[in-house]
């Protein structure tokens, strides 16, 4: 489903955690990261999408998270022709996306990358706010740029961490390192599956 200007709708998804820190996914078989997204099917609204993609990716449920915040228009990127199949070309030319931002009411276990039959992820962490986007792929990110500059605004304000946001967009500190007790640097990310569940409960 593409618009008339070839961008087919889509949304990003930003998750945060009780310390404003965001979920960090890598691309499955690769040394990318980035965070969950897809497209929107016929008929569904971006928030319908959202909780599918939610699911789809990361296995959380609308009762896992709440909504914060949404970006107010459409964010677009392109994609470069090399990345696109020979048979879409001159039709299709990148995304438009819709991002949500979503505070994690569940808990980390219930996080499952296998949710579906075709996982997106083969690990993850945690990650300050404003993350490296060296490791992004490079048409990505403005928009990742973009969305987590307007969505900043909206992060919850209850917790002493949040001084340290807009500082600088550095891995992370030895006080807000990855789950599992990772330090700086790039840190050990958690498996596919539901590490740490038995010691929370």
């Amino acid at each position: 489903m593409l618009d008339r200007e070839g961008f087919r709708p889509n949304v990003g998804i930003v998750l945060l955690n009780h310390r404003n820190q965001v979920f960090w996914g890598k691309r499955i078989r690769t040394h990318s990261w980035q965070f969950p997204q897809g497209g929107i099917k016929h008929g569904e609204s971006p928030e319908q999408a959202m909780f599918r993609e939610l699911h789809e990716e990361v296995g959380l449920l609308p009762e896992h998270v709440r909504i914060i915040a949404r970006t107010r228009d459409w964010l677009r990127y392109t994609v470069p022709e090399h990345f696109i199949r020979r048979d879409a070309r001159g039709h299709y030319r990148g995304q438009k996306q819709i991002w949500f931002l979503l505070q994690l009411t569940g808990r980390d276990c219930d996080m499952n990358l296998r949710a579906s039959d075709h996982p997106e992820f083969d690990a993850w962490r945690w990650h300050d706010y404003w993350v490296p986007l060296d490791v992004v792929i490079e048409f990505k990110r403005e928009v990742y740029q973009l969305a987590l500059t307007e969505l900043a605004r909206y992060l919850p304000r209850n917790n002493p961490h949040n001084r340290f946001l807009r500082g600088s967009m550095r891995g992370p500190r030895r006080d807000e390192g990855a789950m599992n007790g990772a330090a700086d640097g790039p840190a050990e990310p958690a498996p596919a599956g539901l590490q740490g569940c038995a010691a929370s409960e």
